[in-house]
């Protein structure tokens, strides 16, 4: 295969992966997260049970947060609060909550 047939296929394949990823809605990810700030936007907070800090998300990468909330609906991740929250969401919910988050400065 030429360097040129494989330049081709690599350049195809980063615009399938590009297009594949549909980009959320920042301002209505921002309606959406106001519970997420009790608890992510509090400076040193840590949780009580399990007791650890509680991250920060404002910044974070996208895909992480879309991956994180999917773990929590599934099962796959565990955490009695964020169960609860991911739960209720839609997937066009947590594109629009990751794409305001990864918008925020860290």
């Amino acid at each position: 295969m030429t360097r040129l047939h494989m330049l081709g296929l690599v350049v195809a394949a980063l615009f399938a992966t590009a297009s594949a990823h549909a980009e959320g809605d920042k301002a209505a990810g921002r309606k959406l997260v106001y519970t997420c700030a009790g608890c992510h936007g509090v400076p040193g907070y840590t949780n009580a049970y399990p007791q650890y800090p509680v991250p920060k998300i404002a910044g974070q990468n996208e895909q992480y947060i879309v991956n994180a909330l999917h773990g929590y609906q599934s099962g796959g991740r565990k955490h009695p609060t964020m169960d609860a929250q991911a739960e209720s969401l839609s997937d066009t919910d947590i594109q629009n909550i990751a794409a305001y988050l990864s918008s925020l400065a860290k």
